[in-house]
């Protein structure tokens, strides 16, 4: 895999009333390996203000660390079979985020990973949604 690559992240929640919504963000990224993790340096901006947000994906097996820091602060633990809680920080004040992970997929081809992830939403321990991710991380043509 390339240094320079595209991020495609799309994210699909099931809220309690069977409702589907789906977001779907693709950006140049950089990708590097360093200690048996993977990582995808990416950048953000928010539609609305126009302000930036840095984030980072580190990934390794059946595990995934999401980082933002900027408009939006937050580091998110996706750990197969694992709960894990976190501070969401926005402008408007934090909110206590769970994330009860169910099914980590990692699939490689030779110019693409692909990783899918299923979990169950919670904020301030009330159950929000049921959500999924796809991440793909695509070699970009020259």
């Amino acid at each position: 895999m390339t240094k320079e690559v595209l991020l495609a992240i799309t994210g699909m929640q099931f809220d309690l009333t069977a409702e589907e919504s789906n977001i779907q963000t693709i950006t140049a990224a950089e990708y590097y390996e360093r200690n048996n993790s993977r990582y995808v340096l990416f950048e953000e901006t928010d539609e609305e203000s126009g302000q930036k947000t840095k984030g980072m994906l580190k990934f390794k097996d059946n595990l995934l660390e999401v980082t933002k820091s900027g408009f939006v602060n937050v580091h998110m633990i996706f750990e197969e079979n694992k709960k894990s809680l976190t501070d969401y920080a926005t402008l408007f004040g934090n909110i206590l985020i769970g994330i009860d992970t169910r099914k980590i997929t990692l699939t490689e081809e030779e110019h693409k990973i692909c990783l899918d992830v299923e979990y169950a939403l919670e904020a301030n321990y009330e159950f929000l949604a049921d959500c999924k991710i796809n991440i793909e991380i695509s070699e970009r043509e020259s």
